[in-house]
C-alpha cells in the first residue's frame, strides 16, 4: 500500500473506537444484505470500475465481493478496530486483492493522485470533519478519476427532516457510532469541487416503514480533469 509519511494535520492510527455499535454493526449489515436488498445496491455501486480503488471506511467488508475482476487492487481504509478485524477476515475470500488499513477519512494514509476511483459506502454521516475528509477523497483521486457513493442523509418531509435534525442534536450519533442523519453528501461532494454524475434516491430498506435513516443516495461523481471534464 502507497503510506504517505506522516505530517501536520495527520490523525491518529485509531481515531475511532466503538466496540459495542461495531459488533451489533455487524449482524445488522449482514442481515440487510438479503432482507434490506444491501447486495443488489452494493453490485450496482460498483459496477464498472476498473484499476486502483481506494474504499474508505470499508467496515466489515461487506463491499469486496462486489468487486468486478476490472479492478486490479482494493485499498480499504476502515478506523474502527472490530470492523477492520471482520473486513480483514473478508478479504482473504476475495477475487481481488484488497489490502485492509487503518486511518481517517480526514487524512487518508495514501499517496496523491494514486487511484482510479474511491468509493465511498455509508461513511459520509460519521466522518467527524466532511469537508476536510472530501478534500482526502479529492487529493488521492487521480484527475479524471470516479467517486461512487452510496450515503444516507436528510430526506422526507418537514416533520421528519425536524426528527432527523433533533436525533443529530441529540442522541443518535453517541448511540450509533458517530452516524448523523440529517447531512446532504450530494451537496457536499458538490460543494468539494466534484462533478456530479446521474444518481437516485434510494429508500432503504425499499418496502416498510421509513426511518431516519432511511433516505439514501446512490450515484457517481468524479474529479474534473485539467480541461474539466471526466476521463475517458
Amino acid at each position: 500500500m502507497p503510506l504517505r509519511s506522516a505530517g501536520s494535520g495527520k490523525l491518529p492510527r485509531e481515531p475511532v473506537h466503538h466496540p459495542l455499535f461495531a459488533r451489533y454493526y455487524a449482524r445488522v449489515s449482514v442481515s440487510a444484505e438479503t432482507r434490506w436488498g444491501m447486495a443488489g445496491v452494493r453490485d450496482r455501486l460498483l459496477a464498472g470500475l476498473s484499476g486502483r480503488v481506494i474504499e474508505i471506511g470499508a467496515g466489515n467488508g461487506l463491499n469486496f465481493a462486489h468487486y468486478p475482476n476490472s479492478v486490479s487492487e482494493v485499498v480499504a481504509i476502515e478506523p474502527e478496530r472490530s470492523l477492520r478485524q471482520l473486513a480483514a477476515e473478508s478479504a482473504l475470500r476475495c477475487d481481488v486483492p484488497v489490502d485492509v488499513a487503518p486511518g481517517a477519512a480526514e487524512a487518508l494514509p495514501v499517496k496523491s493522485e494514486a487511484f482510479d476511483a474511491v468509493v465511498l459506502s455509508l461513511v459520509l454521516c460519521s466522518v467527524r470533519d466532511v469537508p476536510r475528509a472530501l478534500s482526502e477523497v479529492r487529493r488521492v483521486l487521480r484527475p479524471g478519476g470516479v467517486v461512487r457513493f452510496f450515503e444516507h442523509g436528510a430526506g422526507g418531509g418537514r416533520a421528519m427532516r425536524f426528527a432527523q435534525r433533533a436525533l443529530d442534536r441529540t442522541v443518535w450519533p453517541p448511540l450509533s457510532g458517530g452516524c448523523h442523519v440529517s447531512r446532504d453528501p450530494v451537496g457536499a461532494l458538490r460543494a468539494a469541487g466534484f462533478e456530479l454524475g446521474p444518481y437516485r434516491q434510494v429508500l432503504m430498506p425499499e418496502k416498510g416503514p421509513k426511518l431516519p435513516p432511511s433516505y439514501c443516495v446512490l450515484g457517481t461523481a468524479w474529479r474534473p480533469s485539467a480541461d474539466g471534464t471526466p476521463a475517458a
